[in-house]
């Protein structure tokens, strides 16, 4: 039987999106259904959302979080979407005190509820509401090196069933999703695609070069036209934090046009 991944980065979309039947997300769902089904249920998920930034990294401690609509404009249905899946503060516990013995000062938050970076991904992946989640903040230093440490505390939790889940966007360039694409649009997304990709899944560089390649991503080709802000990339640092390793499974796929990708490290 296959164990529990170590890190699971993932693509989420833009907002409500991929749960109100739109075209430009179907490649998206699709794609989170396989991994889903293709792995071992968890007993619980961490998930470190680009859509909670915070001084020090905070995780949820509440039993019954509500849901955050962080989005704005969108059908009122979208405002109506339920997930009601349990928090697990004992595990808020059990990973602020990880991060802790990594000399990482983290917050614990008894207020606050799951953003969409959270729940939209877990309702398709896992839409029965059953799986207990946290949630961690992002630094709101957006340094990649801090946040690859921050991964690195979390180590072995896949061991106890927990599944650690980076959700971000490995393309976030909101004024070009909605501008029409030309051929300069279509390279720097694409140049900066086959780097990310390449980095992550390379097995001949060593883990210390990958490491310094991630920190210093903004030297990619295409890196600050994909991200004019890099919070939807530093999910990816955290996971590759947890694993150390280069990917196992890379998963290509188009959201609103756009090319894009995921990460399973096994």
């Amino acid at each position: 039987m296959k164990s529990l991944p170590k890190a699971l980065f993932i693509s989420h979309g833009g907002g409500p999106l991929p749960l109100l039947g739109d075209p430009g997300h179907r490649d998206m769902v699709s794609c989170l259904q396989g991994i889903a089904a293709s792995m071992p249920r968890p007993d619980a998920v961490l998930v470190v959302s680009a859509h909670w930034e915070e001084r020090l990294p905070t995780l949820t401690a509440l039993s019954k979080p509500a849901l955050i609509y962080d989005y704005y404009g969108f059908p009122p249905e979208s405002y109506e979407i339920q997930y009601p899946c349990a928090g697990e503060p004992s595990l808020a516990q059990e990973v602020y005190h990880k991060l802790g013995k990594a000399d990482i000062d983290a917050r614990l938050d008894e207020t606050r509820g799951f953003d969409h970076g959270v729940f939209v991904p877990l309702k398709i992946m896992y839409p029965d509401a059953d799986i207990p989640c946290v949630q961690l903040s992002l630094a709101n230093s957006l340094d990649p090196a801090f946040h690859i440490k921050m991964g690195n505390a979390l180590q072995n939790l896949a061991s106890q069933k927990v599944l650690v889940i980076g959700s971000g966007f490995s393309f976030h360039n909101l004024k070009a999703f909605f501008s029409p694409a030309n051929a300069e649009s279509r390279q720097l997304n694409e140049s900066f695609e086959q780097w990310l990709q390449a980095i992550t899944t390379d097995t001949a560089i060593s883990e210390q070069e990958r490491r310094e390649l991630l920190i210093n991503w903004i030297d990619a080709p295409g890196a600050r036209f994909c991200h004019p802000r890099e919070e939807h990339l530093l999910p990816l640092h955290v996971c590759y934090g947890v694993a150390q390793a280069p990917c196992t499974e890379l998963y290509e796929v188009t959201i609103m046009n756009k090319k894009s990708s995921m990460y399973l490290w096994r």
